[in-house]
C-alpha cells in the first residue's frame, strides 16, 4: 500500500511512488512514498493562505492544548517511531529512540511557550504617546527537512511555527519520509484546524522548488548542505514579494585536545561525537586537533577503541556504527578517504567498507592522522564515520587551526586549565562551544546555530526562535 500526502487536513494520493528503503538491510522497504510536484504545493498554499489568518488570532491555550497533545503523543509512540527511524536512516535503535523523545520534548516546551509570547510597552519621547511593541505570525512557512535527524529538527521547526501562529507546508527529506508520515499522523490526531499542517513528499528539486517559488509563501526554513543553502538565499531575495529565510548548512567542528586534558575523557568524548550516528551529524567533530605532549597516547588509545566499535544492522542490540543512510552517501565517504590519502594523510584506521549479516551500506569508523588543515578531509565536510587528527604545537596554534575554517557551527576543547577553557570560550569563532563535552550533543530549550557558512539568519530552539517565526510590530498611539 503506498502512503499519502497531508494536505488541508486531507490524506491525498499521489503519483510516482519510490520505496523508501532501509540502510541496514537493502532487501527490506519501510513503504512506498509518492513524489509531489507544483500541484501539489498549489494546494497545500491556498489551502495553509486560506487557514492562517483564523489560526493567528487563536486563542493561546487552544494552541498549547493541540501542541501539548502533539508532545504526549510522539511520546507514547517513541518505540514505534524509533524503529522506524532506525529501520528508514539506519540510526541505532536507542539513538532513534532518545531522537523521537526529543521531539516530544521540543512540541512540550513550545507548547508552553503559547503562554509565554510577550510585548513591550515603551514610553515615547512624545508626550502623550504610547508604543507596543508586538510579535505577530510570518504567515505561511515552508519547511524543508534533512534525512540525519527525520523528526527531531522536523520539531523545531514546525512546533514554533505552530506555537507562534503560523501555517506550515512541510518537505521532508526523501531519504526518510516514513518518520515524518509518523510525525504528521500525531499533528492530525492531535487535532490541527485544516490547512494549518500540509505535507508533501518528494524531491527537493522539485517539492523544495515548488515551495521556495511559490509567491504564497512567506518564509523558508531549511536545514541541508551549503550548496543548496546559497540557492535557497538567492532565490528568497530574488522573490516578489521576498521571502523571510533562515538557513543551517552543516559543519567542519574542531575538537582540540591539550597536554593537560583527561585522556580517557578526551577519547570518550571523540569516539561518542565523531562516530555516533555514523558520524551524520553536523555538529560531528570531523578534526581532531591535538597537542604534542598528549598526541601519540591519544591516538593509540583512540584507535584502540575504534577497533571494538561494532558496526551493525541498527535495530542490533550491540550495535554502535549503523550503515550509512544511502549508497550515495557511502561512495562520498570512500570518495573522502581515497582523497585524504592522495593528500598525504596517513589512514590510521578503517576507511573500508564493512561486510555485515545482511546487504547494507556498512562502513568501517575511520580515522586519519598526519592531516594538515589544508587538506580537503579538514575542510569539507564529509558527513560520515570520518575524522582526522591535525598536529599543534600549543594552545594557541590549536586555536588558530580551530578558527581556520568556512564554517563555525560547534567548537569543543579537552583541558583542565580554566585559563584556557575560558579563553577557548571567548574567542572561539563558532556559534556552539563545549568545553569537556562532545560537541554533538544540544539541549532544546537554547539557541542552535552556528556563523560563516554554517548558519544564516536568527537561530533556531528555545525562545530564540521566536525571531524567524514572527514579525515584530510598533504602534503607536495618542493617549493624550
Amino acid at each position: 500500500m503506498s502512503e499519502r500526502h497531508y494536505i488541508g487536513g486531507t490524506w491525498v494520493a499521489g503519483q510516482d511512488h519510490q520505496p523508501d528503503v532501509n540502510p541496514s538491510d537493502t532487501r527490506d522497504s519501510v513503504g512506498l512514498f509518492p513524489s509531489g510536484g507544483a500541484a501539489e504545493v498549489d494546494a497545500a498554499v491556498a489551502a495553509a493562505t486560506a487557514a492562517a489568518p483564523l489560526w493567528a488570532r487563536s486563542n493561546i491555550q487552544q494552541r498549547h492544548d493541540m501542541l501539548r497533545r502533539i508532545a504526549d503523543g510522539i511520546a507514547a509512540a517513541a518505540t514505534e517511531i524509533g524503529t522506524i527511524l532506525a529501520r528508514e536512516e539506519g540510526k541505532p535503535l536507542a539513538e532513534a529512540v532518545a531522537e523521537v523523545q526529543r521531539a516530544s520534548q521540543i512540541f512540550g516546551f513550545f507548547a508552553g511557550e503559547c503562554l509565554r509570547q510577550t510585548g513591550d510597552r515603551l514610553a515615547s519621547i512624545r508626550d502623550g504617546v504610547d508604543i507596543e511593541v508586538t510579535r505577530e505570525p510570518v504567515g505561511v512557512v515552508g519547511i524543508i527537512t534533512p534525512w540525519n535527524f527525520p523528526i527531531a529538527i522536523p520539531a523545531w521547526k514546525i512546533a514554533p511555527a505552530l506555537a507562534y501562529g503560523n501555517a506550515v507546508l512541510f518537505k521532508p527529506a526523501d531519504l526518510t519520509p516514513a518518520t515524518a508520515l509518523s510525525l504528521a499522523r500525531i499533528i492530525d490526531q492531535a487535532g490541527v484546524p485544516p490547512g494549518i499542517f500540509n505535507m508533501i513528499f518528494g524531491k527537493g528539486r522539485v517539492v523544495g522548488n515548488a515551495i521556495l517559488s511559490h509567491p504564497g509563501v512567506d518564509a523558508i526554513s531549511f536545514t541541508g548542505s551549503v550548496n543548496v543553502g546559497r540557492t535557497i538565499a538567492a532565490a528568497c531575495v530574488a522573490s516578489s514579494p521576498m521571502k523571510k529565510f533562515q538557513l543551517e548548512m552543516g559543519g567542519k567542528n574542531p575538537f582540540v585536545i591539550l597536554d593537560d586534558a583527561d585522556l580517557d575523557l578526551a577519547v570518550s568524548i571523540a569516539v561518542n561525537a565523531a562516530y555516533m550516528s555514523t558520524g551524520q551529524r553536523c555538529t560531528a567533530p570531523e578534526r581532531f586537533i591535538v597537542t604534542n605532549a598528549i598526541h601519540d597516547r591519544f591516538v593509540a588509545q583512540l584507535i584502540e577503541r575504534l577497533r571494538h566499535l561494532k558496526v551493525g544492522h541498527a535495530l542490533g542490540s550491540d550495535t554502535f556504527v549503523g550503515p550509512v543512510v544511502s549508497q550515495a552517501q557511502l561512495d562520498s565517504n570512500l570518495a573522502y578517504v581515497q582523497r585524504g590519502c592522495d593528500e598525504g594523510a596517513t589512514l590510521a584506521f578503517g576507511g573500508h567498507r564493512v561486510a555485515c549479516d545482511t546487504p547494507g551500506f556498512y562502513m568501517a569508523p575511520t580515522l586519519f592522522t598526519d592531516a594538515t588543515n589544508d587538506m580537503a578531509i579538514a575542510r569539507e565536510e564529509i558527513f560520515g564515520p570520518v575524522a582526522c587528527v591535525i598536529r599543534a604545537k600549543d594552545y594557541a596554534y590549536a586555536l588558530a587551526l580551530a578558527n581556520d575554517t568556512s564554517f563555525g557551527l560547534t567548537a569543543g576543547i579537552c583541558t583542565a586549565s580554566l585559563k584556557y577553557a575560558a579563553d577557548f570560550k571567548r574567542n572561539s569563532r563558532a556559534g556552539m562551544v563545549m568545553v569537556n563535552l562532545p560537541t554533538a550533543g544540544v539541549d532544546y530549550h537554547v539557541p542552535f546555530g552556528g556563523r560563516g557558512s554554517s548558519s544564516f539568519g536568527p537561530r533556531e530552539q528555545g525562545r530564540y526562535a521566536a525571531e524567524f517565526y514572527t514579525s515584530v510590530k510598533t504602534a503607536y498611539v495618542d493617549s493624550g
